[in-house]
């Protein structure tokens, strides 16, 4: 897994193609890219190994599309990076970005790698645009294949245990986006303890639950965007600032009725 290059997927590309190509380049969103990736990566800094591992494997990359993503932090927690996607323009941008990246184009549901290639897997919200929870177990069950005995699963996941997520789920894609409060398909999800069932039931021990961006992310997201507007650094600092006070709630007893993602550490069996 040396180098730079893309590989033919199946999957629906298609799909995915017209949602994400046209936000590629996007004059607004930057700020709360920004703020998602540095809520991200600080869980994963905790999460991964401190010493690097061999082979490492990020089931999308449009983090890395849209921005800088999580790839500064994973190449240096890993001997190599790979990483997949359906979309060609998102692997296309990401690998701009990213040179060293080992970019596939490919369906996580359809791994083509070996059985026990990775030392480590990071999921990134990737799972929660199926059409279904039976697309999520399938997926579950490939991720386990894909990593060796003991290796780590880093798992993120829209949370259905908040009420605003909740509501989302149920309005049509339509409505939303005319709303622009979603600019691509959103699909099935679970809430933590169900979705410690389904890891259990792929072979996964749950090391860790956890709870993360509990900023409220309509409004935050409008206040991004209006902070890019005026154009000046110190209105883009204080939005990190005050958004990143949000994530105190994580320790709070109500962190899964406020955080937008359950966060999810898992060992292969």
């Amino acid at each position: 897994m040396e180098g730079n290059r893309i590989l033919s997927a199946a999957g629906e590309p298609q799909r995915w193609e017209s949602a994400l190509e046209p936000l590629l380049g996007a004059p607004t969103g930057a700020l709360w890219r920004l703020h998602s990736d540095a809520v991200n990566a600080t869980l994963l800094a905790r999460w991964l190994p401190a010493e690097p591992c061999a082979n490492l494997l990020k089931t999308d990359l449009y983090d890395e599309a849209m921005g800088s993503g999580l790839y500064p932090l994973l190449s240096t927690r890993a001997a190599r990076v790979a990483a997949l996607d359906v979309a060609p323009s998102v692997l296309v941008a990401a690998t701009a970005r990213h040179p060293a990246l080992l970019a596939v184009a490919a369906d996580v549901r359809r791994l083509p790698f070996a059985s026990g290639a990775f030392d480590v897997v990071v999921s990134n919200s990737t799972l929660d645009h199926f059409d279904t929870r039976d697309d999520i177990l399938e997926s579950l069950r490939g991720i386990h294949q894909v990593l060796r005995r003991g290796g780590r699963l880093l798992l993120t996941m829209d949370n259905l245990a908040n009420p605003a997520v909740a509501l989302r789920n149920v309005l049509p894609f339509r409505l939303l986006r005319r709303l622009k409060l979603v600019d691509y398909p959103i699909g099935a999800t679970a809430g933590p303890a169900r979705l410690r069932r389904m890891l259990a039931a792929a072979g996964f021990e749950v090391l860790e639950t956890v709870a993360l961006l509990h900023c409220p992310r309509a409004l935050s997201v409008a206040l991004a965007r209006r902070c890019e507007r005026r154009g000046t650094q110190q209105a883009r600092a204080e939005f990190q600032r005050a958004a990143l006070r949000w994530e105190r709630l994580a320790r709070w007893p109500t962190r899964y009725l406020t955080g937008y993602f359950v966060g999810i550490d898992a060992r292969k069996r």
